[in-house]
């Protein structure tokens, strides 16, 4: 092969040059995670009353 055929590049290295010639844009740790609870608040959950427990169990 000449040497004048090495310099210059075909279509394919052009498409992997403006592909891959770069690095991605730098990604922060904290946008590296998403938050979200696990399960929708039960409000009946947390309703606890020591009174009506009284009631209940002692009376």
């Amino acid at each position: 092969m000449p040497p004048s055929s090495h310099k210059t590049p075909d279509a394919a290295a052009t498409a992997r040059k403006a592909r891959f010639g770069k690095l991605p844009e730098r990604v922060r740790p904290d946008q590296m995670i998403q938050e979200r609870p696990a399960a929708a608040p039960d409000p009946a959950r947390n309703a606890y009353s020591a009174d009506e427990w009284l009631v209940r169990y002692c009376l």
